[in-house]
Order: C-alpha cells, then sequence, then structure tokens
C-alpha cells in the first residue's frame, strides 16, 4: 500500500554530511491526508528536514508546519489549528527484540526510533505520522462557538428562558424556597 504523502529518499544517497530536504504535501495528498485524519480541511503540510547517516541507521531531523481545521468533538464545528512541532527520528536497521511474551518498557527516546527497511526512507510518511500525532485527539471550538451551536439546539421559549436565567431576571430555584417564578 503507497502511503497518502511518499517521499522516498534512496539509503544510497544518504551519507554522513546532513542533507537538507524540503518536502511539502500537494493538493491531492492533502485530500488524502484529510480523510486518513478526519479532519475538515488541511490546507498545508510542510517540513524542513535534515538526513544524514549515522551509527545504526539514518537520521531525521527538522520541523513539520501545518495549517488544518479539525472537527470539534463536542459541537462538530471546524477548529483551526496550526502545527509547529519539532521532529527527531531514528530509522534504525536494527530494532530491540525481546522474547514474544516479554513485557517491553519503552523510554522516551524509544518511540521516536522506526524500523528501517529497505534501500530507502519515506520522509513523506514519517513527517504524516509526526503531523497526526501532533493533532488534538479531542478539539474542541472556542465557548463562543459553542454557545452558538447551543443556541441552534434550543427552541425559541427555551433560549429565551435560558437567557433570561442567565441574566439573573429568572432564578429556577426560588421554587425550591417556595416561591414562584412568573
Amino acid at each position: 500500500m503507497t502511503p497518502e504523502f511518499s517521499r522516498i529518499v534512496r539509503l544510497s544517497e544518504i551519507g554522513t554530511a546532513p542533507r537538507p530536504e524540503r518536502i511539502g504535501a500537494k493538493s491531492p495528498e492533502r485530500a488524502a491526508l484529510v480523510e486518513r485524519f478526519g479532519l475538515a480541511s488541511l490546507d498545508t503540510l510542510d517540513a524542513d528536514l535534515t538526513v544524514r547517516r549515522e551509527a545504526g541507521g539514518v537520521r531525521v531531523k527538522g520541523r513539520v508546519q501545518a495549517k488544518a481545521e479539525q472537527i470539534c468533538a463536542v459541537s462538530g464545528e471546524p477548529v483551526a489549528v496550526a502545527i509547529d512541532e519539532p521532529i527527531d527520528l531514528l530509522f534504525a536497521s536494527e530494532q530491540p527484540r525481546g522474547r514474544p511474551d516479554e513485557e517491553v518498557e519503552l523510554g522516551e527516546n524509544d518511540l521516536d526510533v522506526l524500523p528501517l527497511e529497505g534501500e530507502s526512507v519515506d520522509l513523506g510518511e514519517a513527517v504524516a505520522q509526526s503531523f497526526g500525532l501532533a493533532l488534538d485527539p479531542y478539539p474542541r471550538a472556542a465557548e463562543s462557538v459553542l454557545a452558538a451551536v447551543r443556541a441552534r439546539l434550543l427552541s425559541e421559549e427555551e433560549a429565551e428562558a435560558l437567557a433570561a436565567a442567565e441574566k439573573g431576571a429568572s432564578n429556577p430555584f426560588r421554587v425550591l424556597k417556595g416561591g414562584v417564578d412568573s
């Protein structure tokens, strides 16, 4: 299966000197990533990277930047998102191995080690994964947007009663004191 955003660099092209790579997702790639990550839109996804060989694999460092809209987990409204995250990955030829039934403890640095498979690295997929991890798993619209959505969901009478209660003109707890609210 080919990833939505793929930028292959062959290992034979990577030396020990840092190699600059600037990549950006094109419109069809961004549309496919919108589907993959369940976004409302993805306006930009770019990365400025350096790639170099080091002991044990290929190091990829730089920044991932994106402008997108996620879907609010509460209201379903779009939420603007700006991503500007560092990326520091090691594509390693050998992964730590344990017994299949053995529990493995991962340290903070172990999370950024990816398997080096074949004779190339896919910088686009690495950037897409880093972007996906940087997204808020439960995006939430601004309170003013949520209030507008709630207002649309209430009947006219309910909205008026709520507005009156919020202004203090009507106190629903007066009934508990034996008073009647008119």
